[in-house]
């Protein structure tokens, strides 16, 4: 077993498999370390290009078709057998340099996480960083987890905490939401960055909407994901009220002797009176359905970080059977 593993996902990225194994062997050295190439699906000749240039440490994985970088990762992530697990692009903008000090800083401190923070960003302010700037300054603001930079692929995790992030669709751009979620330590450093030499950049703006839709999926895992019912009881409670409120008035209205039908405020007390119902309704509908996802699965609702006997410290406690 090898102490650290590096996922690496990849697709139509043939220029640059050549020089980013070189750059790996030469920043990593003799270190303990293994290499999971997944190639998401390429078209052109980057699968070959793995082949022709891996050694005995590297590993590919080949995916059927395009999954997306968040699949590919869980991918790279489930074939992996280090005990900690390094995040890098593939595209060489990214520098494995950068690697062992973040695993010193995670061992040294204890750490289950570090993130790196593109300090000298190398991409176009219009289209990249100012609309990231937006972006990460909305999720923290949202989620509560104080990362500068939600853009970084290069994270250095424990692997308890990267086997269970749960990664798919859109969600590699929370995976520090994604890892508070199981109550992991992080930290962050800065790291360097490098423009594109190679190849084309697979993002763009019309990512935006599918962050916000994702995020508000994040705050949802992160405040409600263990009490549903009081997210939705409590709009459902409230709009119930109004609607019970809106439509008392008008009975006494009618009981006075004042015309109420076609009045818009007819209309809308029923559309609060019920759409109360509905929401409490699937805030119960939503706790059975967490209660069946623990229960059935006899998962439990915390995690344990360490274990303390009188002789010390015997070590964390397994996190398969834990939670987000």
């Amino acid at each position: 077993m090898p102490e650290l593993s590096l996922v690496i996902t990849v697709f139509n990225e043939e220029e640059n498999i050549r020089p980013l194994l070189a750059k790996i062997r030469e920043d990593l050295g003799t270190a303990d370390y293994e290499v999971i190439l997944v190639d998401d699906g390429s078209t052109d000749k980057t699968v070959a290009q793995i082949r022709e240039h891996m050694d005995d440490r590297v590993l590919l994985v080949e995916l059927r078709k395009n999954y997306g970088q968040s699949t590919a990762m869980m991918a790279g992530i489930d074939h992996t057998s280090g005990k900690y697990v390094a995040l890098l692009d593939g595209d060489l903008q990214n520098d494995p340099s950068d690697v062992l000090p973040m695993l010193e800083l995670l061992i040294r401190e204890d750490w289950d996480v570090v993130a790196g923070n593109r300090k000298n960003r190398q991409d176009g302010f219009i289209l990249r960083k100012f609309p990231s700037r937006i972006a990460n300054a909305l999720i923290r603001r949202m989620t509560g987890v104080y990362i500068r930079d939600y853009g970084c692929t290069l994270k250095v995790f424990k692997r308890e905490i990267a086997t269970e992030l749960g990664l798919y669709g859109e969600l590699h751009r929370f995976i520090p939401v994604l890892a508070k979620l199981q109550g992991a330590r992080i930290t962050q450093v800065d790291v360097k960055h490098h423009p594109r030499q190679f190849g084309k950049s697979k993002y763009g703006i019309n990512r935006t909407f599918k962050v916000m839709s994702d995020l508000l999926l994040m705050v949802f895992f992160r405040k409600y994901m263990q009490k549903p019912m009081h997210l939705f009881g409590t709009i459902g409670f409230i709009s119930f009220g109004l609607g019970i409120l809106i439509n008392l008035y008008l009975f006494i209205l009618k009981i006075l002797g004042h015309e109420i039908g076609g009045k818009p405020m007819l209309i809308l007390g029923l559309i609060l009176l019920l759409g109360g119902i509905q929401m409490i309704t699937i805030g119960l509908i939503a706790e059975i359905s967490m209660r069946t996802y623990y229960e059935s699965q006899h998962k439990k609702t915390y995690a344990v970080r360490h274990l303390y006997t009188a002789q010390g410290k015997t070590g964390p406690k397994p996190v398969a059977d834990t939670v987000l």
